[in-house]
């Protein structure tokens, strides 16, 4: 009974662990379209769902447009559309098992650096097993710490990706304000220069009127 309980245990460390390590999400490169798929293996799960816009190709350009995201579901039924966002983060429950297909379109003319993250979540209940002596309480608790083990990852995802986006838009301004601040000071100086030429020219053909009288 004793081993039986240290192995319970030492499965639920491992889940824990295998849990933490699967939050990672992508990041990548959008033109125009790109579409990826992910599977739900039951019916009715829930998927969670977060992307972020990173960064775009052109840092000078505070106006963007932002992406669509559409979400199809095997049957073709639309899970969610999203039009001209910068950021996004949802979840809906999955009607039918299958692939789910995600799609995102950028209507902006620049290049857009996504992090897209998905995440099915699925708790076994005692009705959906053979034999209800099968249920085993401990296995179930293991079930809902790692859901929620991940619940917390997905969420650190999603601000990280936000506090990446918000970093690459600050240090973009930063550099924006200096060149603007560089810019005003060559023009400064240039005319600071141009008057000392326009006064000096000035001064010499009231030289050259009075030598001449």
């Amino acid at each position: 009974m004793e081993n039986v309980f240290c192995l319970r245990v030492l499965s639920l460390a491992l889940f824990a662990s295998f849990v933490a390590r699967q939050v990672e999400g992508i990041r990548f490169v959008l033109d125009r379209k790109e579409c990826f798929s992910h599977h739900v293996e039951f019916e009715h799960d829930t998927v969670h769902v977060s992307f972020v816009v990173i960064k775009a190709d052109n840092p000078w350009s505070f106006n963007r447009l932002g992406v669509d995201l559409s979400v199809e579901a095997p049957n073709g039924r639309m899970m969610y559309q999203g039009h001209q966002k910068e950021e996004d983060k949802f979840e809906f429950d999955g009607p039918i098992r299958g692939f789910y297909r995600f799609c995102f379109s950028n209507k902006s003319p620049m290049h857009e650096t996504i992090d897209f993250d998905v995440h099915v979540g699925h708790i076994i209940k005692k009705e959906e097993l053979a034999k209800p002596e099968d249920f085993d309480p401990l296995m179930h608790r293991l079930q809902l710490i790692g859901e929620a083990l991940y619940s917390v990852r997905f969420e650190q995802h999603w601000l990280q990706a936000q506090t990446d986006h918000h970093a690459i838009m600050n240090q973009a301004m930063s550099k924006r304000v200096i060149y603007k601040a560089l810019l005003e000071a060559v023009a400064l100086i240039s005319c600071s220069f141009l008057q000392v030429y326009l006064l000096q020219r000035l001064f010499e053909r009231r030289l050259g009127k009075g030598s001449r009288v």
